[in-house]
């Protein structure tokens, strides 16, 4: 039995046994007014975050008997990533599923996500250690709460973002002058101006229509979003840069979460761990097959020789510069010694 397969039972038997706890303790619901709360998610219809936060719905209710339920809605029904981080803070949603960059307006502390490429030699069972247990953890932990905010866990699966394009690019000189659009994230924004790109920010819901019409060339997501969006109608090449993990995290707000009773926030921890214990271990196949279906529908698939990433991050210099000055070195320097020695300790 393999080290990855032995990490991921006890992880199982770990939720297992503390599920078990929380089940023959049902009764401490019993006396409990019941709560719902309100759940909102930017990722489109079958996503991980869609389906991390769906599951997460279904594990919490059976938890605590239905005495708890979470109002969800998905596919920016309450609006995009930033709205509704708005909303949480403001107390009007209790939680939401999103990827990291635009929580950066909020805990500056998440920008460390940005930096380019410095999850993309690692697994995922390196980079869950170093997310999920490490003193990493404690730093990003410090700051989202400063911002009013809980993150109840990271889903990822040691995949990336990729960019899709219409234009052949197989160097990194062939990135100069392409047209893509990107999230409104400022380090984003720098890493493809490093590339010699020219990043354009456009809300997804004109993303489709804009490459269909020319107005860019190219994109950048996961593949299952890739898939989702049919972006293979629209797009010739899937460029697979790595350049950005596929990282989505469950946020709540402090305050809200902190006033329910403790056996309901017990639950919602539990339900949390449960949902992304379940969804973990899909992610790799889930990137592999949305993949699939890319080239299936005639998309041609580019990979790079493992030295594009130091091509990139060298090229992309300015932008860890940048990152270190707006959030300190120490948490940058604790994601980057812990990624190494995490994957060192295997």
């Amino acid at each position: 039995m393999n080290k990855l397969v032995r990490v991921a039972l006890a992880v199982i038997l770990g939720v297992s046994l503390a599920c078990s706890h929380i089940r023959a303790g049902e009764d401490a619901f019993a006396d409990l007014e019941s709560v719902e709360l309100v759940m909102g998610d930017g990722a489109a219809n079958g996503a991980a975050g869609d389906l991390w936060a769906i599951e997460f719905c279904k594990k919490v209710e059976e938890l605590t008997g239905g005495k708890l339920t979470i109002a969800y809605f998905g596919n920016s029904q309450l609006g995009v990533d930033s709205e509704l981080q708005q909303q949480m803070l403001a107390g009007d949603i209790a939680m939401m599923v999103c990827q990291p960059a635009q929580t950066t307006p909020f805990v500056k502390e998440v920008a460390v996500f940005d930096l380019p490429m410095v999850f993309a030699k690692y697994d995922a069972q390196t980079i869950d250690k170093a997310l999920n247990d490490s003193s990493f953890t404690k730093l990003i932990n410090e700051g989202y709460a400063r911002a009013n905010m809980l993150c109840l866990g990271f889903l990822q699966g040691g995949t990336f973002r990729e960019m899709t394009s219409n234009k052949e690019i197989r160097t990194i000189d062939d990135f100069a002058g392409v047209k893509i659009r990107t999230m409104d994230a400022k380090f984003h924004l720098m890493f493809w101006q490093a590339l010699g790109a020219n990043p354009t920010p456009l809300a997804f819901t004109e993303l489709y229509m804009s490459l269909q019409q020319g107005v860019v060339q190219a994109q950048e997501n996961a593949n299952d979003t890739n898939v989702n969006s049919q972006f293979f109608e629209v797009q010739k090449y899937l460029v697979n840069t790595h350049h950005i993990l596929y990282l989505n995290q469950f946020l709540v707000n402090k305050a809200t979460f902190e006033s329910l009773d403790p056996a309901y926030q017990n639950a919602i921890r539990q339900a949390v761990a449960e949902a992304t214990a379940v969804l973990a271990p899909q992610m790799g196949k889930i990137n592999d097959d949305n993949k699939q279906i890319t080239i299936d529908k005639g998309m041609i698939s580019i990979e790079f020789a493992p030295e594009f990433i130091d091509e990139a991050i060298a090229k992309a210099d300015n932008v860890y510069t940048g990152i270190r000055a707006e959030i300190g070195d120490e948490i940058v320097d604790a994601l980057i010694n812990e990624l190494k020695a995490a994957s060192e300790n295997k």
